[in-house]
């Protein structure tokens, strides 16, 4: 997988994080309750800090894998989009608890893809 993939991939995920932590600052700061704002948040912070993980990953092709891509690409979607879709649902009345299934899996990914790091360092 190139490189330019996780770059690419990591700057599109660390812009949205940037208009999503305003859109929640902002915008929904009005409509949430402090818990519904403070999740929501994770979910921007999460997505950040995986973002940056991939920009150094395509900066550092030693320790990349394709494998890595997906476990923080995938995990970044399933972790914070589905927090979002929960919150946003949420404040709606109408909660997607299905959603609330798919979180931990997005965790475990992202967890994963830290794990993979670890390997390929040995």
């Amino acid at each position: 997988m190139g490189q330019h993939i996780f770059i690419i991939t990591g700057s599109i995920f660390g812009l949205l994080a940037i208009l999503l932590g305003a859109f929640g600052a902002h915008a929904l700061k009005k409509i949430l309750s402090e818990e519904q704002l403070k999740s929501f948040e994770t979910g921007v912070k999460y997505q950040m800090y995986h973002a940056i993980v991939l920009l150094t990953l395509g900066l550092n092709s030693e320790y990349s894998t394709s494998a890595m891509y997906w476990c923080f690409s995938i995990g970044i979607l399933f972790f914070s989009f589905s927090i979002y879709g929960l919150v946003l649902s949420s404040a709606k009345g109408k909660k997607i608890r299905l959603l609330g299934a798919i979180t931990p899996i997005g965790g475990l990914l992202l967890a994963a893809g830290w794990l993979l790091i670890v390997l390929k360092a040995f």
